[in-house]
């Protein structure tokens, strides 16, 4: 068998392979997060604040080159999706410590424009901040396993 051959074998998709499996519920929990922010904003009409438009410009790249990565048999995406989850983690937090008064709220970015604080702008009594936080980090721990499983 060639080199070439066993790297198309170790491509291909494998249903009872846990990076395989992983690799699908972070695209899955990225297509849902970016729907979920679209349903947010398009049909309930409520505006993102700064922040917001930040995150989402983290989570719909990964919803794209995720499930890209899934078609493809690809476990590599971890190199450059994950960065990508790090930037949104960060962001995330900053915009879950200024909605709970962490960080005050002088440098708050949301005063420009829409506010995060507002009690519309929670989903199943949580903010729309931890929401996109716990998003980022799951997806993070996702790429975790993904990596684990890549072969070397």
């Amino acid at each position: 068998m060639t080199e070439t051959a066993v790297r198309t074998d170790q491509t291909q998709i494998n249903m009872k392979d846990g990076a395989t499996i992983a690799l699908l519920a972070a695209w899955v929990l990225a297509l849902f997060a970016a729907a979920a922010v679209l349903f947010i904003g398009e049909v309930m009409g409520q505006q993102p604040c700064v922040l917001c438009w930040y995150q989402r410009a983290a989570m719909f790249p990964l919803a794209l080159l995720l499930g890209i990565a899934a078609w493809r048999g690809d476990l590599g995406v971890w190199r450059y999706a994950l960065p990508i989850t790090g930037a949104g983690i960060l962001i995330a937090a900053f915009h879950t410590l200024l909605y709970y008064g962490v960080i005050p709220e002088s440098i708050e970015p949301c005063g420009a424009g829409p506010s995060c604080t507002d009690a519309a702008m929670t989903i199943l009594e949580l903010p729309i901040p931890v929401l996109s936080l716990a998003a980022f980090v799951g997806l993070s721990m996702l790429l975790v396993e993904v990596r684990k499983g890549e072969p070397r």
